[in-house]
């Protein structure tokens, strides 16, 4: 079964491929009386824009949004918000010689598998393209959050490749092209995007995502733990690989002595957790990471085969970005506001008692 709607309350519906006349999506659950117009939408649409750095894809997509329903006087109705992001710059005969054979590391083989039939041009539906409709639904959610809940969503660029941010100042990485959390490190930033552009290759990246004042009890105990759909939000970004709640895979080596998070009357000591115990938030910062791989359209030739199981050669032309990661730290933000939006409605349901009239 086709499955191209994420969230439960605050739903959206996804449509288009890379290469088609447009990408879009229905967002449903939104309540009614958010102020709300395009620049809202506009602001987080032009934080992924490809061709807006030199450092990214040079793809030159406007991204332009147009609200086609649900808002009347400025304002959400509470029925189905419509939104419509044309393409303007698609080149599909950069893609015209992979219409018979896998590109390695892409899910054209997948696909083909799959469905018996798969739109090649810069990957259908496949494509990262994609993602442009999950930033502009989680802008809704990120405005809705702000207003009602002073919740604040931002990740930031921690590490590309062997580049590791030495210090976390979310105010550089807000304004830098890379996202970067160490502003010392952008000139060694930018030499290693450039020569990887000589060279035709990619690196992979780690993206860092946190929410500040997140309530206490968002999330289920069993089934949809919060950290659960949290780590399904951040895996349904392409080329994510790795999620990490809190101190994620250092635990390993903690002993629990260190790893517990001690509370006193004032509150909790540390915050290895990472905001969520037992799925249920704690209250405290959401902090989550997430590995992006190295993209795997390259010049560089590889072997591959063909719809016929004959060894070929592939060579990917076309604008791709040589780390994906820098791109997908506004589609991680936007994710993590869909899945904390969907748990404050949930919430507001099941525990009204702990919510004011909005």
């Amino acid at each position: 079964m086709a499955s191209n709607t994420f969230g439960r309350l605050f739903s959206i519906t996804t449509f288009g491929e890379s290469h088609g006349p447009a990408m879009g999506c229905i967002v449903d659950g939104c309540p009614p009386g958010l102020p709300l117009c395009e620049s809202d939408i506009q602001t987080e649409l032009e934080r992924r824009r490809p061709g807006n750095s030199p450092f990214v894809s040079q793809r030159r997509e406007s991204d332009t949004v147009q609200i086609l329903s649900g808002i009347y006087n400025g304002k959400t109705t509470g029925t189905a918000i419509g939104l419509l992001i044309p393409n303007r710059d698609a080149k599909s005969k950069d893609y015209a010689e992979l219409k018979n054979i896998f590109r390695p590391g892409h899910a054209d083989y997948t696909y083909q598998a799959k469905y018996g039939i798969r739109d090649y041009r810069g990957g259908g539906r496949a494509s990262a393209r994609e993602t442009v409709s999950w930033v502009a639904a989680g802008a809704i959610a990120k405005k809705y959050l702000q207003i009602h809940h002073k919740i604040t969503i931002q990740a930031c660029l921690i590490q590309m490749g062997n580049i590791i941010a030495e210090q976390l100042n979310w105010q550089a990485a807000a304004v830098n092209p890379f996202f970067f959390a160490d502003p010392t490190k952008l000139v060694e930033l930018e030499a290693k995007i450039h020569a990887l552009r000589r060279e035709g290759d990619s690196i992979g990246a780690k993206v860092q995502i946190k929410a500040e004042n997140v309530p206490t009890g968002l999330g289920e105990p069993i089934f949809h733990k919060l950290s659960a759909d949290i780590a399904h939000a951040m895996l349904t970004i392409n080329a994510v690989k790795a999620v990490e709640i809190g101190d994620g895979f250092a635990c390993v080596e903690q002993k629990g002595s260190e790893h517990r998070d001690e509370i006193t009357p004032t509150g909790f000591i540390t915050n290895h957790a990472g905001g969520v115990l037992g799925g249920i938030s704690t209250g405290q910062d959401l902090r989550v990471t997430i590995a992006v791989k190295p993209a795997s359209s390259l010049r560089i030739p590889a072997k591959t085969v063909d719809e016929f199981s004959l060894p070929a050669i592939v060579v990917t032309k076309g604008r791709h970005d040589p780390c994906v990661g820098i791109r997908a730290v506004p589609v991680a933000e936007a994710m993590l506001a869909l899945v904390l939006m969907d748990h404050i409605l949930a919430d507001r349901a099941q525990n009204f008692h702990r919510y004011k009239y909005e």
